[in-house]
């Protein structure tokens, strides 16, 4: 035990990231866990769509959907979410895909719908640019 105290005192800055990094990654461990949405690669999404009717739901802001988004996808943006829920009432019991640019806002949108009753949340994984990576059909704006 001894050895382990002196070891911090000569690399407390290694002792700190080492803390911080385990930290990191056992809140990552359990947020997967706790999950309570899933997530699909687009190809996934794809096939999901054609065998369930599924609403689509892209959480960008307006200016970069009016540029490009799915077909068919409806915009509230994710600091609009909880004040827009009467347009997504009629879905709550549906399939319902949630999309951003990169796929860095929509899962924190999948993880408030499902705690407002949404309990059929899909996360797109990459958002739109990995859909388009995988070249599959877009709204694209002709400006």
């Amino acid at each position: 035990m001894e050895r382990v105290i002196e070891f911090i005192g000569n690399h407390w800055m290694l002792s700190i990231a080492f803390v911080v990094v385990l930290y990191l990654v056992v809140q990552e461990l359990l947020d997967n866990v706790f999950k309570r949405f899933q997530s699909m690669t687009p190809i996934a999404a794809v096939m999901h769509m054609n065998e369930t009717e599924t609403t689509i739901l892209d959480v960008s802001q307006a200016t970069d959907h009016k540029k490009e988004h799915l077909e068919n996808a409806m915009n509230i943006p994710l600091s609009k979410l909880e004040t827009s829920l009467g347009q997504l009432e009629p879905f709550k019991e549906k399939s319902l895909l949630v999309f951003c640019q990169t796929g860095a806002q929509s899962p924190q949108a999948c993880k408030k719908l499902y705690k407002l009753g949404f309990h059929q949340v899909i996360n797109l994984v990459g958002g739109l640019k990995a859909w388009d990576e995988q070249k599959l059909p877009t709204n694209k704006s002709k400006t």
